[in-house]
């Protein structure tokens, strides 16, 4: 058997269920700015012996 209940009907002020909504959720969390939800970092260690490339060294290997 299922009970009915009538819809509950209250003449509390808004004032009041602002202040116990408030107590019951607090507030927001504070803004994250977009810039600090990004974290940039390389893929890997940079290899300074792989950076060392001269393009006109063929020059002087070969042309020498």
């Amino acid at each position: 058997m299922t009970h009915r209940t009538e819809p509950r009907t209250t003449s509390q002020d808004p004032a009041d269920a602002a202040v116990r909504r408030r107590d019951r959720f607090g507030s927001l969390p504070e803004r994250i700015h977009p810039q600090d939800m990004v974290e940039t970092r390389p893929a890997t260690t940079p290899d300074p012996a792989r950076d060392t490339y001269n393009p006109d060294e063929w020059l002087i290997r070969y042309c020498g």
